[in-house]
């Protein structure tokens, strides 16, 4: 039954200001493609694809074990794909960032949880089916993450909508022990 599962991901979502901000610059740079919907932008930490409903509450003791800092990110490099994917992405990825996707992998491994084998690129998507790159685009956004969250991404009549099940702190530097999900 299609309302059995979900499509699920793990990812940094974008803060709504900031989103803002990422679409009218995308907007001036006047190029074809297929927006990325301003309440959609994201940057993923983990795709888990289709799984079962029942396996949300797995996933959220999963995350809520992770334990990473909060960090700086700064996207100031404007990318393409050869598929036509249109991204923001950092020069250089923050340690802290990297250390939470590995803390997350690690534990969605141990649970048999099957992951891309692809290596993580952080990036957050801007166009698809993007023929051409802006060349003299100067991108320069700072980001600061103090969270993470688990996704579904849900299909309507508009297209995909993701849908945030679920939000996780980071810790701050002085920060030690537990804290609680939101």
């Amino acid at each position: 039954m299609k309302n059995d599962v979900l499509r699920l991901f793990f990812a940094l979502g974008c803060p709504p200001e900031l989103a803002e901000g990422i679409a009218t610059w995308r907007s001036s740079l006047h190029l074809p493609g297929r927006p990325v919907a301003t309440a959609n932008l994201h940057l993923t930490l983990a795709f888990l694809g289709q799984q079962p409903r029942a396996r949300v509450a797995q996933m959220q003791d999963l995350a809520s074990e992770v334990r990473a800092t909060a960090f700086d990110l700064h996207l100031d490099r404007l990318g393409r794909q050869r598929n036509g994917l249109l991204y923001l992405a950092p020069s250089h990825t923050p340690e802290a960032l990297l250390e939470l996707v590995e803390q997350l992998y690690s534990n969605l491994s141990s649970a048999a949880i099957q992951l891309d084998s692809r290596p993580f690129r952080a990036h957050l998507s801007l166009l698809r089916h993007c023929p051409t790159q802006a060349i003299d685009a100067n991108p320069s956004f700072d980001w600061p993450v103090s969270r993470f969250s688990l996704f579904a991404s849900e299909q309507n009549a508009r297209g995909s909508h993701y849908r945030q099940l679920h939000t996780w702190p980071l810790l701050r530097d002085e920060q030690e022990g537990s804290f609680t999900a939101e």
